[in-house]
């Protein structure tokens, strides 16, 4: 999920790429006369992502909407919004989200992004030069005299939020992680033709791995309370509760024809 981000051979950066094609650390000499304009599908550059990263603050409102499951090494929470690389089932024609579907944090932020120098502790905010929505002839600028303007300070201070519940995420994924309660899961589905008779074998749609509600329940009382008292516990059943989902993103899935074979 990481990169370097050149710099024009200055400091590396560090940051997430999915997304970002040419992410530059955002100052007024290289981009005082960049901005943002309307553009007609501003959701296009979600087409092609199949699972978004959220916070554990989104777990509720995400979960109304999509699964969400975590993935990797790191247990990444994400919002499963296809079932097929490179195809994300709630972006339309018209390159928005669905109507009434929750359009995630990690989404809304773009084309910013912080990264980390890697030459010290500090997150620069850095924007997509290569973005649709970024333009030297701009409705909004990043710069007014050389100093950001209000849409630049709203941006920042977005991203910085950002960051604050993108490292309690990883808090939570530690604790659970530390009570053991993480297990692998699958799931598939079953190929029906239109009378509902089965048409070929059960196919596996994904794994993943899902806390798990059988070792949640069995917890020691007092590490239950922990996950009570500290929030963790709202967001293990909202997770739960969104794994309903999946049929919903399969049944999707099944009645729309993969990319290139519409």
């Amino acid at each position: 999920m990481t990169t370097p981000i050149q710099t024009g051979g200055q400091t590396a950066l560090s940051g997430q790429v999915l997304f970002y094609k040419n992410p530059q650390p955002l100052s007024a000499e290289e981009h005082g006369g960049l901005g943002v304009k309307q553009i007609p599908q501003p959701f296009s550059f979600l087409r092609e992502a199949h699972a978004v990263p959220v916070t554990v603050t989104e777990f509720g409102i995400a979960g109304a909407s999509y699964p969400v499951i975590f993935v990797g090494e790191d247990r990444t929470p994400v919002a499963v919004m296809g079932v097929r690389q490179g195809q994300n089932l709630y972006v339309n024609e018209q390159g928005m989200v669905l109507e009434d579907y929750y359009i995630p944090a990690f989404v809304r932020r773009y084309p910013f992004v912080f990264a980390a120098d890697e030459g010290s502790d500090r997150l620069l905010l850095c924007v997509d030069r290569a973005a649709p929505m970024v333009s030297n002839q701009p409705e909004v600028p990043f710069f007014q005299n050389g100093q950001p303007t209000q849409f630049t300070s709203d941006a920042i201070e977005f991203c910085k939020e950002f960051e604050r519940q993108r490292r309690a995420t990883m808090e939570f994924v530690k604790l659970i992680r530390d009570m053991d309660l993480f297990e692998q899961k699958s799931v598939t589905f079953q190929p029906r033709d239109q009378q509902g008779n089965n048409t070929g074998p059960v196919q596996k749609v994904a794994d993943y791995w899902a806390i798990s509600e059988e070792r949640l329940s069995a917890l020691d009382p007092e590490k239950f309370l922990e996950l009570r008292n500290n929030g963790a516990l709202g967001a293990c059943y909202a997770h739960l509760v969104s794994l309903l989902n999946w049929s919903k993103v399969v049944n999707r899935a099944v009645r729309t024809p993969p990319v290139g074979e519409a």
